[in-house]
């Protein structure tokens, strides 16, 4: 069996959040922003039985290559789920928290920074 890659684990993840009816999937590659993961995957479920039944179906899939998590935290309330796959970092919740914490805009702001402040630093040319 090939090894599963950082990429792999995200594609696996998505696809299965995918076949679950989950809202606005997003992955994010945080490789040069942070250590602690490669990829954050974050989707909505509509309702707690929609996010736990997402969260179910991520680990179903992970499970059906042997790839288990490092920890699972929210399934009881399910109202956010974060799985923690090691290198890539599955975020499922309800509409409300997502808003609330914006955790795309948390990840994708660094690198829109970056950006701006590479473009500001390249010379011109005249």
């Amino acid at each position: 069996m090939a090894a599963l890659t950082p990429r792999k684990i995200c594609t696996l993840v998505t696809q299965a959040l995918d076949d679950g009816k989950a809202e606005d999937i997003k992955s994010v590659d945080v490789r040069k922003l942070t250590s602690i993961a490669d990829y954050m995957v974050i989707a909505t479920g509509r309702s707690s039985r929609q996010v736990k039944g997402l969260a179910d179906r991520v680990l179903e899939a992970a499970r059906a290559l042997h790839l288990k998590p490092l920890g699972v935290e929210g399934e009881q309330t399910a109202e956010w789920v974060l799985i923690d796959f090691g290198d890539v970092i599955v975020h499922v919740m309800q509409p409300e928290p997502r808003q609330f914490y914006q955790l795309e805009k948390l990840w994708e702001a660094p690198k829109r920074a970056r950006a701006a402040a590479a473009v500001s630093t390249t010379p011109s040319a005249h």
